[in-house]
């Protein structure tokens, strides 16, 4: 991945390892219509992997709240193709919120098959983890199916620990982020 041009903060144009563009920005309302479409063209076992659970379409209400994050307590970032919003296919989403009355935030990542394995879920969980430094928040953490050895070995590579789920078939992963 090369990151190009100065942009405006969280937005990062990207060049991928197979010469495709895409742009990495905030979630914005008009999103979700394109958000939507896109999620009619993943794979069955990748939205299990970010909801954990089948899914079979993204409803209109889902898309509108996962489209408008509060400022204050939630962060999503999408990549995107180079196009304006509305109109750029989007093939990932990263997302972490805060939990109410704790200094801990909850992530989720998707990246679709289309632009799997080329660094972008490390990219975002960083940017993730920058975001909740930011905010001065204790943890970051989130629920991985077991099956999920990508992003089990992503956080492993990042300094999360493991945590039994409260789930069967869940690993709970857990990154300190107050400094020691």
């Amino acid at each position: 991945m090369v990151a190009r041009n100065r942009l405006p903060p969280w937005h990062e144009e990207i060049r991928l390892a197979n010469g495709r563009d895409v742009l990495i920005r905030p979630i914005r309302p008009d999103d979700a219509a394109t958000l939507r479409a896109g999620f009619e063209l993943l794979k069955p076992d990748e939205v299990r992997q970010r909801f954990l659970y089948s899914m079979k379409e993204l409803s209109p209400e889902a898309a509108r709240r996962l489209t408008r994050p509060d400022p204050r307590t939630e962060f999503a970032l999408v990549v995107a193709e180079p196009l304006p919003p509305g109109e750029a296919l989007i093939g990932g989403v990263a997302r972490a919120a805060m939990i109410t009355g704790t200094r801990d935030a909850e992530f989720a990542i998707l990246v679709s098959h289309y632009i799997s394995g080329m660094g972008l879920g490390r990219h975002l969980m960083r940017r993730l983890v920058r975001w909740a430094r930011g905010k001065k928040l204790a943890q970051l953490h989130g629920d991985v199916l077991e099956s999920n050895h990508a992003m089990l070995s992503l956080v492993q590579s990042l300094g999360f620990r493991r945590e039994h789920g409260n789930s069967p078939g869940l690993v709970h992963v857990v990154l300190d982020l107050d400094p020691k």
